[in-house]
């Protein structure tokens, strides 16, 4: 098992700059996943970290030692591809089995390793199959096992689940986790979608244009985004970001948004002053609707008129309008049928509001 830690990394192609300068400490037996939108520089670390890709300037650590120019094969580093990578005319043993042939293992250690592999793995059935006689998953299966047999310090994947359908890629999620809590290897994940970062990470880190915006727990990172950009990506359906003005009114503080006053809880904000414009951040399942509205104080209740309503099975998902002009999506349980036009009490968890510096997009702490 290792650490990995990224001094001031810079990549550069050409002139052009598209990793600047980051910083990252990955513990030992960590699953760090790094996710943001695509060209964020994410699968280009992920690559650097691996000796695929050389860095521009800066310092890769791998359990203390820089390996800036040490070759990936003696990194001890396994890495996963999204599209499998595997040998077509090859078993799936033998496709587990080769890098251990070609680094000179004895055959019953070989034996050993693929064997333990597909146990955890449950491709023992399928060890004589070839890969095109397998499901996506079982493929995906397959080159994760390649990577285990390995026993890699670190292990590197980029995007694996991006191919399988969305049923399967909510097993595969399921299959990583165990195999890592199995496992307790330094494991590190790059996707673009914030549903793999919130369930299968133990840290996050998001990144947009080669700068990382936030590193914190799933949890941290959706109760508490540093800024406007962590709020809308990380959240399905996103953070809304709503244009107001701080106030204060008879002694109390509160962000007034079109002609409704959110009331802003005692020790947020503190530094803001009457008339400082701000963004104001609400998550869908902060705003509340039915038999949840009663348990809200007062002044944190209004009425919405219903603009579009869909019910997802156990939730509903509702964009609302307030005041006539401002419009939310509204994440709320069970199925709440709604028509176009209705009018319906709706409460806000106004402790769960953040607030932004319009200019630089920041939260206000």
């Amino acid at each position: 098992m290792a650490t990995v830690e990224l001094k001031k990394v810079v990549k550069r192609f050409g002139d052009v700059e598209v990793v600047h300068g980051i910083d990252l400490e990955i513990r030992d037996n960590e699953f760090i996943v790094l996710v943001g939108p695509s060209g964020c520089g994410k699968s280009t670390v992920l690559r650097m970290i691996a000796g695929l890709e050389p860095i521009s300037a800066g310092e890769v650590l791998i359990d203390g030692e820089v390996v800036n120019q040490v070759s990936p094969k003696d990194r001890n580093v396994a890495m996963v591809f999204q599209n499998y990578a595997l040998y077509p005319h090859m078993s799936v043993h033998d496709n587990m089995a080769f890098s251990l042939k070609m680094r000179g293992f004895d055959r019953s250690d070989i034996e050993e390793k693929v064997r333990e592999a597909a146990h955890i793995l449950e491709l023992e059935p399928y060890l004589g199959r070839k890969p095109s006689e397998l499901s996506g998953g079982q493929r995906q299966r397959v080159a994760m096992g390649r990577a285990i047999v390995r026993k890699a310090d670190v292990f590197l994947f980029d995007e694996p689940l991006s191919n399988l359908d969305a049923q399967l890629r909510t097993q595969m999620r399921m299959e990583l986790r165990k195999m890592h809590m199995r496992l307790a290897t330094t494991t590190i994940y790059v996707t673009h979608d914030q549903t793999e970062a919130m369930t299968l990470a133990d840290r996050i880190v998001i990144l947009k244009d080669g700068y990382i915006k936030q590193v914190g727990t799933p949890i941290e990172v959706f109760e508490d985004p540093d800024n406007v950009f962590v709020g809308r990506f990380i959240g399905n359906p996103p953070m809304n970001i709503l244009k107001g003005v701080f106030r204060v009114q008879d002694g109390k503080r509160c962000a007034v948004v079109g002609k409704s006053c959110f009331p802003v809880v005692d020790g947020k904000a503190e530094s803001l002053t009457d008339g400082a414009p701000v963004l104001v951040g609400i998550r869908p399942d902060a705003i509340k609707m039915g038999d949840r509205v009663e348990k809200l104080p007062e002044e944190w209740l209004c009425r919405g008129e219903v603009v579009l309503s869909e019910i997802l099975g156990g939730q509903s998902h509702l964009e609302i309008r307030v005041d006539g002009e401002n419009k939310l999506i509204a994440e709320v349980e069970g199925r709440v049928v709604a028509h176009p036009g209705e009018v319906v009490p709706i409460g806000f968890e106004f402790d769960r509001m953040i607030l932004f510096d319009p200019e630089t997009t920041n939260a206000i702490r």
